[in-house]
């Protein structure tokens, strides 16, 4: 594996993470992220953890246009790539009767829409290079499971619909050499869980969630997400060599979970 591994997201939390574990094993990365400050601060990072070369792109997943021209920059840059990620996404929540459409069209637009758009780009590129290579879409096990506190109509079916993309891409792709899998991270210690909270208020929320974590998650705490990047990179890597339109879950063991406890 010597070409660029692409990551959508990557600017921040789980796919800053990937970026970084991609950096540890010496690879070129682009960073592909709607804010480009955000890349930048991660691109740097990432050469300073060992990446040959991190490239900052900003690139919106909801344009086709965009992300085109973000694979194409990427190719002219680093010259090629071998693994893909589609991780950028966005959580709105509200109950199904209250929430608004454009609250719906967004997340579908960026969750599911952007995954589309991002796994076609990736193919286009690593069927015209003819090498194969790797896709991972970033799903959640809201995917599988409803949440138990509900209001997660729009989240819930937009990643339902990535898991669903991930199995057809999978078809589709395997006579290219192409792998397609789908990543399942659980309750992950990101700053997406403390969206718009900050100082005490942020640090409040985040004692919450690590003690729901604590009673609700088998391993009893949230991840970090160095351990979702490293269920990444494996699936990116020639170890999952025959692994392609399946998922690997990674949330402590919430989803063998029953929400009951009797």
């Amino acid at each position: 594996m010597t070409d660029a591994v692409v990551i959508t997201g990557g600017g921040s939390g789980i796919g800053r993470a990937i970026a970084l574990r991609v950096a540890r094993a010496g690879r070129p990365v682009a960073i592909l992220d709607r804010d480009l400050g955000r890349a930048r601060d991660a691109a740097r990072e990432c050469e300073e953890s060992g990446s040959v070369r991190a490239l900052a792109v900003a690139a919106d997943v909801s344009d086709q246009e965009d992300i085109a021209r973000a694979f194409d920059l990427t190719v002219a840059e680093l010259g090629g790539v071998d693994g893909v990620v589609a991780n950028a996404g966005i959580e709105l929540n509200g109950h199904i009767a209250d929430l608004d459409l454009s609250t719906w069209k967004r997340v579908i637009d960026t969750n599911l829409t952007g995954t589309f758009l991002t796994v076609q780009a990736a193919a286009r590129q690593l069927r015209s290079a003819g090498r194969g290579g790797s896709i991972v879409c970033v799903s959640s096990p809201s995917a599988f499971v409803g949440f138990a506190g509900g209001g997660n109509a729009a989240y819930g079916s937009s990643k339902g619909g990535v898991s669903a993309l991930v199995r057809a891409a999978a078809l589709d792709l395997a006579p290219d050499g192409i792998r397609v899998n789908g990543l399942v991270p659980g309750a992950t210690d990101t700053p997406m869980l403390y969206f718009g909270l900050e100082g005490e208020e942020r640090d409040e929320e985040r004692r919450r969630l690590q003690g729901l974590a604590s009673s609700q998650i088998p391993l009893a705490r949230m991840a970090d997400p160095a351990e979702v990047a490293n269920a990444a990179f494996w699936l990116l890597s020639p170890e999952s060599s025959y692994v392609t339109g399946s998922h690997l879950v990674c949330d402590g063991g919430l989803m063998a979970k029953s929400a009951n406890d009797f």
